[in-house]
């Protein structure tokens, strides 16, 4: 595993904000317009008004929402609303949630983590990820000098061992507490302790991180790294320290066999096809895949969902043609991963196999062939399958950052979502998943903990 660390994080000062629930929020990249309102409202230290401050008439170059995000950042550090740890720290970190009708507590830690570039060293990506991002997140980060979001990591951990370390630590401590905008209930402890942090370096020193969510961020920390060190090798004419902060980026761990954890999937709906209906969708796919008719309307998805989980087969697809409001059951013949295998030869059988794969690379690309569509609305909840077929034009931020374009969704897939072994043997393969290939439930809280760079 590459290197961690404990660190003296900034954290919100109780005494001037009130309530913890009040000033998180979700990571920057799932937060609408709605949603970015009710943090406002919540409370005037919100952490939304720095990792993802309003646009306002008459920005610039030098009055925009970076510089805002930066100005108060660095007044809330001034004013105490932010106050960092008296000892560098390690903090572990639980997220108790509901999902399927169960109760779950998902169990990591956050940290400094060492950067190294992508195919350097023993951190891999395990998703394709969209290049705004990252532009817009250096410019954030660049002009605040902090982490302000973690990255979400994975490493193997067969039995827990890392996690029970710091089990053991807090046990009988009170942790900070943090209830979401969802019911999540967000718990931290601070752990100081230099034998337990050490305990726990030993044991993770050799395992390998995967990114499971944050790759941008990621590859942001990165690149201001990078800027950072360039200006001190110009000012102090010598490379930039190893211990510097900059080298280092705020991560969440969480062991790859935590009971907690949980990867939901995320389905699709496209718009840019010309109209079909489900009897030309099935002309289409020929016989790379044996098709039944499986209902009507865009409730059916609710349904027709729990038949493909208990089926359990990354080759079998929904899709929704909205011409004749008809939904079809797809599954993958011997004919489609042949000719799935001829056109994505340069993948591996692993990356083959998974449904997002087989959607994209087979069906919208080769057998639909309409390879440069606009990017679909991701859609997390299967309730909001139903609720985006019936309204169609309803604009908005989806997971891209990207404002719906209006019109009718032409065509929808539900499609199954990876597994924690598949990004284990994916990214170890050096490849990465398509995007949006995972949706990693409960998201981990921004506002929590912030990592300074300098």
């Amino acid at each position: 595993m590459p290197q961690i660390s404990a660190f003296r994080g900034l954290r919100y000062n109780l005494g001037q904000v009130g309530s913890l629930s009040s000033v998180v929020a979700p990571p920057y990249d799932v937060i609408d317009p709605g949603l970015q309102q009710q943090l406002y409202d919540a409370n005037e230290y919100n952490v939304v008004r720095l990792i993802l401050n309003r646009d306002e008439a008459g920005d610039g170059e030098h009055n925009n929402r970076y510089t805002r995000a930066a100005k108060l950042y660095k007044q809330w550090c001034r004013d105490a609303v932010l106050t960092p740890e008296n000892d560098p720290a390690i903090y572990v970190y639980h997220q108790h949630y509901t999902a399927n009708g169960q109760e779950y507590t998902r169990r990591g830690f956050m940290c400094r983590c060492r950067l190294e570039r992508f195919g350097e060293g023993n951190i891999y990506p395990h998703e394709e990820t969209h290049g705004g991002a990252k532009a817009d997140r250096l410019k954030l980060w660049k002009a605040c000098r902090a982490n302000l979001s973690q990255i979400f990591g994975l490493y193997p951990d067969n039995f827990n061992q890392a996690q029970v370390i710091l089990e053991s630590a807090i046990a009988g401590h009170t942790p900070l507490e943090a209830t979401d905008h969802l019911g999540v209930v967000n718990k931290i402890w601070p752990v100081t302790d230099i034998e337990t942090i050490t305990m726990l370096e030993a044991a993770i020193s050799q395992l390998p991180i995967y990114i499971a969510d944050g790759h941008h961020r990621y590859e942001t920390a990165c690149n201001l790294r990078d800027e950072i060190a360039a200006e001190y090798q110009a000012k102090h004419g010598k490379e930039l320290p190893y211990d510097h902060p900059a080298n280092y980026v705020l991560m969440m761990c969480v062991s790859m066999s935590d009971p907690g954890m949980q990867i939901l999937p995320t389905h699709r709906l496209f718009r840019g096809l010309p109209p079909m209906t489900a009897e030309q969708l099935i002309e289409k796919l020929g016989e790379s895949f044996e098709t039944e008719p499986a209902g009507n309307g865009p409730d059916r998805a609710l349904s027709l969902w729990e038949e493909i989980e208990v089926e359990d087969e990354q080759g079998t697809l929904a899709f929704y043609t909205a011409e004749d409001d008809a939904w079809t059951l797809a599954r993958i013949t011997e004919t489609g991963e042949a000719k799935l295998a001829e056109v994505a030869s340069e993948m591996s059988d692993d990356w083959r196999s998974l449904g997002v794969s087989i959607l994209h690379r087979l069906v919208m690309d080769t057998l639909l062939a309409v390879p440069n569509l606009p990017a679909p609305k991701y859609v997390r909840a299967l309730s909001e399958v139903p609720e985006g077929l019936r309204a169609g034009d309803s604009a908005g931020r989806d997971l891209t950052g990207q404002e719906g374009s209006g019109g009718r969704f032409e065509l929808a897939c539900l499609v199954m979502p990876a597994t924690v072994e598949h990004i284990r043997q994916i990214s170890s393969n050096g490849e990465r998943m398509p995007a949006k290939s995972t949706y990693f439930y409960p998201k981990v809280l921004s506002g929590l903990v912030i990592n300074p760079v300098e």
